[in-house]
């Protein structure tokens, strides 16, 4: 991502601040894995942010019940930070975390170009399930967002080509050369 144009901070943040003991680890493995697909912030140890709003606050909430329930203390707060580039650099890591998903997206896109046509199919379905679950986090979209839709639709392309072969009854062969 550019450091020439970081995004811009969010105003408000839902912070949560969380600890588990350390055994059973189950479940501070699940709190984890719940917090990474929200794609929290990661502030300090145990205090993670996302910002604010009636959705974010909700599933952070969540968490936190989560976390009771499983022996540890929790607590959800709502914070405005002092200093614009405090703000600025929480958006900022979000914003990189979603790149390098974006990137990894548009990377298996293109390798499946040239694969064979029912495992590009399989791959498109695949890729847009993920490109879902990205954009659930997104909430400072990087450039890397656009090429990574690029990517997809110049695979659904060929997986519409695939069908279109498949409809007229011609085969692809190796090359891609219709006959």
């Amino acid at each position: 991502m550019s450091q020439d144009h970081p995004p811009p901070p969010a105003d408000e943040w839902v912070v949560l601040s969380h600890r588990l003991p350390r055994e059973p680890s189950t479940p501070r493995i699940a709190v984890w894995r719940r917090l990474k697909k929200l794609g929290v912030a990661q502030v300090a140890d145990g205090l993670v942010a996302l910002p604010a709003d009636a959705r974010t606050r909700e599933q952070l909430e969540w968490v936190a019940e989560e976390v009771v329930e499983h022996g540890g203390d929790a607590s959800v707060w709502m914070a405005r930070p002092t200093a614009h580039a405090h703000g600025r650099r929480l958006a900022a890591a979000m914003a990189a975390a979603r790149a390098q998903e974006y990137v990894a997206l548009a990377e298996a896109a293109v390798a499946a170009l040239d694969a064979a046509p029912t495992e590009r199919r399989r791959t498109l379905e695949r890729l847009r399930r993920v490109r879902r679950e990205i954009a659930r986090r997104d909430f400072f979209p990087p450039p890397e967002r656009e090429h990574a839709a690029r990517a997809l639709d110049d695979l659904a392309e060929g997986v519409a080509d695939d069908e279109a072969v498949v409809a007229t009854g011609r085969v692809r062969t190796e090359r891609g050369a219709v006959s």
